[in-house]
């Protein structure tokens, strides 16, 4: 997967926020968040899979209208759309693991093989698939396509290792959430002490973040009985809807450039 840009790239603006530290907390505040939103409108509100994926859907779409349309980096609307692959990516994973009735497992599998395909297909016409190059809008749709797909795998994954039903192995919110931050720990560590694809790590980050966000969140809303706090999916998602906003005002935004590592 290399990290070069097109060079009729290089000096274009990207409308997508750069990889930095305050990227990372205020991601893993979005997936979290995407976990008791989209588990709010379907479980709570008792809307469903089927009708909170296509919901989600439409606000996902109307978005990343705005994102293409807008002619620079506007972090507001950028983690808004963040938030809607969060929020899809949940309903979807639910979709394809319950309702459809492939089991962790083989939902787990089949979005996989979604993102692999997107990322192939990016590739294959960009010649890139570095957030650098991001400054087209048939770049930033393969973008929020491949988005979308890391959030909904991040979703299967998170419940495949935590849940005991549906073939899942049962390791539990907290043990999970400890796994994928200890995976996250050692991409760090790859970033900063090998020479290994900036790019590629990026993308294995990307797809951790969500699992962890993904346990997290359930770790807040589940039953007692499945070893969650029981708060309620609505004051759980306010509340972090209230730490992203901190996030995205606190931690500098701007948008990614040529020369930077991912």
């Amino acid at each position: 997967m290399t990290d070069a840009v097109p060079k009729a790239l290089s000096t274009a603006p990207a409308k997508v926020a750069a990889v930095t530290l305050g990227f990372w907390i205020a991601k893993v505040a979005a997936t979290t968040l995407g976990e008791t939103g989209g588990d709010w409108v379907t479980m709570s509100l008792n809307l469903g899979y089927l009708v909170g994926t296509g919901i989600f859907a439409a606000i996902f779409v109307a978005l990343v209208w705005l994102q293409v349309r807008a002619s620079r980096f506007h972090p507001a609307l950028y983690w808004a759309t963040i938030v809607a692959t969060t929020t899809l990516g949940t309903t979807l994973a639910d979709f394809f693991d319950r309702s459809v009735g492939v089991e962790y497992p083989g939902g787990t599998a089949i979005i996989a093989a979604l993102l692999a395909a997107s990322l192939f297909a990016w590739h294959r016409v960009e010649g890139t698939v570095s957030i650098r190059s991001i400054a087209t809008p048939r770049a930033e749709c393969f973008y929020w396509v491949t988005i979308l797909l890391s959030q909904t795998l991040g979703t299967a994954l998170g419940d495949w290792t935590a849940d005991d039903d549906r073939g899942g192995l049962a390791l539990g919110y907290e043990h999970s959430a400890l796994i994928f931050g200890g995976a996250l720990i050692v991409i760090a560590a790859l970033w900063c002490w090998t020479r290994l694809s900036r790019t590629a790590l990026f993308w294995a980050a990307f797809v951790l973040t969500r699992p962890l966000g993904a346990t997290l969140g359930d770790f807040l809303d589940k039953p007692h009985a499945q070893g969650g706090l029981e708060l309620s999916r609505l004051y759980a998602s306010l509340a972090l809807v209230a730490c992203l906003v901190l996030c995205v005002v606190l931690f500098p935004q701007r948008a990614a450039r040529a020369d930077d590592a991912a």
